[in-house]
Parts: C-alpha cells; sequence; structure tokens
C-alpha cells in the first residue's frame, strides 16, 4: 500500500473520541465517488475524531484516479482491520488479490454503509473465485444479498428528474434520521427502482419522491411513477452485522447539510455508536469543496489521490 493509493487522515484529537476505522471504496464511472467519499472522510475524521481510509480506481498506466479503470483498486488490504466499509462502486471486476479483502471483511460480519451504486458494486468477468458477488447474477449477488437490492432501473428519467427524501414517519425516531426533517434530503439524481418489500429484516427510513425536475423546487411528478414511492433509505442486517443502503450518492449531495449529516449519522449508527448520534453534531464541510456535475466520464483527469484527499 503507498500514500498514492489512499488517504489516512489523522484523526482530531478529541476527548472520548471513537476509536474506529473507516475505509471508504470509491469506484463509480458517473456520480464521484472519488469526490464524495474524500470529502466524508475529511469530515468523519475532522469533525468526529474517526480514522480514516479512502480507496480508489487507479489507472494502471500512470497511477492517476480514474474510475474508469474498472479493475484495480490499491490498498483494500486495509480492510482487514477495519471497523467500517463504506462502499461506492459500479460495477468492479477486480482481481482475486484484491478482491478477497473485500469478501472476507463481508463475510465476517462487520458493518457495511453502501452508496447508490453499491447495489451493483461488483461484476466479475475475469475469474470466477468471487463470481457470486457479481450483480448481475439472477439472485442479485452482493446488491440484493448483502444490501437489500441489486440494480433494476431508473425509477424516473435519468438526468431529468431529481429526487426528495421524504422521512417514513413509522422511522422518524431512528437513530440515522436524528436532525434530520422532510425537506433536508435532496439529490439531483433519480430514484432506482426497488422492489417491495425489501427482504429480510430491512426498514425503510426514507423514501424517494420524483420531482418534475433537477431543482429541489420542483413539484413531485404526478401519477404511478410516485405511488408508491421508492426506498431509498433503509437499513437491515446481514451476518448480525448492520448495514444501511442509500440509492442517493453524488458528489454534489454533500453541499447540503442534511446529506452531510444523513451520511455521517448513517457511519454511527453501523458502528453501532447510536449513543453518539447527536442533532446537532458538527458536519461542516472541511476545506474547499466544489464537485463536479454527475455525468459519465466526467471525472477531473489526471489527479493523483492526494489532489483529492488533501
Amino acid at each position: 500500500m503507498t500514500r498514492r493509493t489512499l488517504l489516512q487522515v489523522a484523526p482530531a484529537l478529541l476527548a472520548a473520541a471513537p476509536a474506529k476505522h473507516i475505509v471508504l471504496v470509491s469506484g463509480d464511472e458517473e456520480y464521484r465517488s472519488e469526490e464524495l467519499l474524500p470529502q466524508l472522510a475529511k469530515i468523519l475524521s475532522r469533525r468526529h475524531g474517526f480514522r480514516t481510509t479512502v480507496l480508489f480506481a487507479i489507472d494502471k498506466t500512470d497511477g492517476t484516479v480514474n474510475p474508469q479503470q474498472n479493475d484495480n483498486i490499491p490498498g483494500l488490504e486495509a480492510l482487514d482491520s477495519a471497523h467500517l466499509l463504506v462502499l461506492h462502486t459500479r460495477y468492479r471486476d477486480l482481481p482475486d488479490h484484491q478482491m478477497r479483502h473485500i469478501v472476507n471483511y463481508v463475510e465476517s460480519g462487520r458493518p457495511i454503509f453502501g452508496l447508490r451504486t453499491a447495489t451493483h458494486a461488483f461484476e466479475l468477468k475475469s475469474s470466477p473465485t468471487y463470481a457470486d458477488y457479481s450483480s448481475t447474477r439472477p439472485d442479485g449477488g452482493f446488491g440484493r444479498r448483502v444490501l437489500g437490492e441489486t440494480w433494476i432501473r431508473h425509477h424516473g428519467e435519468h438526468g431529468k428528474q431529481s429526487s426528495l427524501g421524504v422521512i417514513n414517519p413509522a422511522q422518524a425516531k431512528h437513530p440515522v434520521l436524528r436532525g434530520i426533517r422532510t425537506g433536508d434530503l435532496w439529490s439531483p439524481t433519480d430514484v432506482y427502482e426497488t422492489r417491495l418489500p425489501l427482504p429480510g429484516d430491512s426498514q425503510t427510513l426514507v423514501f424517494g419522491q420524483v420531482l418534475a425536475g433537477m431543482a429541489s423546487s420542483d413539484p413531485p411528478v404526478s401519477g404511478p411513477v410516485n405511488n408508491p414511492m421508492m426506498p431509498v433509505v433503509w437499513t437491515r442486517h446481514y451476518r448480525q452485522s448492520r448495514v444501511v443502503t442509500t440509492t442517493f450518492g453524488t458528489s454534489a449531495e454533500l453541499l447540503l447539510p442534511g446529506m452531510r449529516r444523513l451520511y455521517v449519522n448513517a457511519c454511527y449508527w453501523a458502528l453501532g455508536l447510536d449513543h453518539r448520534i447527536h442533532a446537532k453534531s458538527n458536519v461542516d464541510l472541511v476545506g474547499d469543496y466544489k464537485p463536479l456535475p454527475f455525468l459519465a466520464g466526467g471525472h477531473a483527469k489526471g489527479l493523483k489521490p492526494e489532489a483529492l484527499t488533501r
């Protein structure tokens, strides 16, 4: 593992800070996880005292961050000692020596927070060793079995309709939603379709209301697309450990305090630190954060990991 493939943010010197190591793994071509996860790591580290490691899809030719390099995420051995995996990858075809660290982590029963394309995180074509993690399998692979759903289709018009998070009244007091109200959660992305009900012990915390346009002030779309609304944030358990999944997940969302709070709260809850979730905890951005709009292939070219993490 080299400094070029990960960021380890030194924990803030806070009294009684949680001594937990969070590994955040990026690798999608569209939603700018390579921007979202480093900023989330900085908030978790500098505002909350966690130790964080961020990993990227790395171009094999020049060592730059390249989300379109779908078969290379160096540094995954950091998961061997991690307490929480935050995953935002899409259809990665990782070699066995990288993939085994993810599989060993997941099957050990440690907690997971999956964002957006993590529902279809892997498409393992190069090796049959971990083929059952491929989200293209008839059973949904990792996405359906672990997170609760795999990729089905866009629910609404992709790139033309955004989504408002509507809190499930039955779960309004859930710790993940502490300090968050309907109206605080919005994403420029559309909603993903899910099969209802979600499997097992899944609990829907937030529904996604499809809006007619790309602004949070746009009205909801009328008709069957919002009846019923699809889950966009839910919890469940896998091998006795806590799992949080959201089909939100663009870098632009972190410009909204409510979305930052949702993501921070989700990490605390997954780690079993419910008692440390406070409605007014500090979720301020760290440094100058100017995320790019979501766009397939629209990542900033030629950047080394340190340019995204410093």
